[in-house]
């Protein structure tokens, strides 16, 4: 379904858009949290390739699945509570696959003391969200909004 490998990240020099180096972890992501990564074939995804790619299902993810997002506003009464049911369970399941890192790498001592916890399935979504999206912190009280 796929292989292990090293990452490996450009050596291309960053761009005038960010002026900073070393100050954000999320500057040569993943490479802060972690160094080898599943490269998945074929309809296969997941960190260890072990899920279909969305769209596809079956044993061998070779099943065409199409799924189509509802506007919410249409959906019925018993819809909209399995909706509901759904958000509540998964705010109450723990991940099995996943943590999130409660420090920096460099409270982390550049990774020799690991700061991670367990997440539920929400909260990792919404986590997710925001770590990727949030403003650049670069210490002190400079903040790089761009």
């Amino acid at each position: 379904r796929g292989s292990c490998q090293d990452i490996l990240l450009s050596s291309a020099p960053p761009g005038p858009q960010f002026p900073f180096t070393g100050v954000d972890d999320r500057e040569s992501w993943p490479s802060v949290f972690y160094n080898r990564t599943c490269q998945c074939t074929g309809n296969f995804m997941g960190f260890n390739c072990g899920n279909c790619k969305f769209g596809f299902g079956g044993p061998d993810c070779t099943e065409r699945r199409l799924l189509v997002r509802r506007n919410i506003f249409d959906l019925s009464v018993p819809e909209k509570d399995k909706f509901l049911a759904y958000l509540t369970l998964a705010k109450h399941t723990t991940s099995p696959d996943y943590v999130i890192p409660t420090g920096t790498y460099s409270q982390m001592n550049n990774g020799s003391s690991p700061m991670f916890n367990d997440i539920n399935v929400y909260d990792l979504f919404v986590w997710t969200h925001y770590y990727v999206s949030r403003d650049a912190l670069l210490g002190g009280s400079e903040i790089w909004r761009d």
